[in-house]
């Protein structure tokens, strides 16, 4: 049975290399046939963005970012991001931070990073 699950990130990516392999993991959900939404959090918005370059584990985050954005994993980002900074045509909602509250409490599960 598929569950509904939320991968918030929110960690910056410049700095662990937890953010990349939290969306690896999300890939891995959806492979499996979870409902799965990965909510960016602060500086976490930087690994859908052009400018990736100071990134820890950038060569595995560009090996999975075309299957992200194929697949169409939902993306929640915080309301004030700017969408032009997008590197790629992803699957985004821009929402406030009581709207990521509402639907992180609708989730079966949730996996925090």
């Amino acid at each position: 049975m598929s569950k509904n699950i939320a991968v918030v990130i929110q960690e910056d990516p410049r700095t662990t290399h937890r953010p990349v392999e939290a969306l690896r993991i999300a890939l891995g959900l959806v492979a499996g046939a979870h409902n799965t939404t990965v909510i960016l959090i602060g500086e976490a918005v930087r690994l859908l963005r052009d400018d990736t370059d100071d990134i820890i584990d950038l060569d595995i985050l560009e090996k999975y970012l075309p299957s992200i954005e194929q697949l169409e994993i939902p993306f929640i980002l915080p309301k004030t991001f700017d969408r032009s900074l997008l590197s790629g045509a992803f699957a985004v909602q821009c929402k406030s931070e009581d709207e990521v509250a509402a639907v992180i409490q609708l989730m079966d599960c949730t996996l925090i990073f």
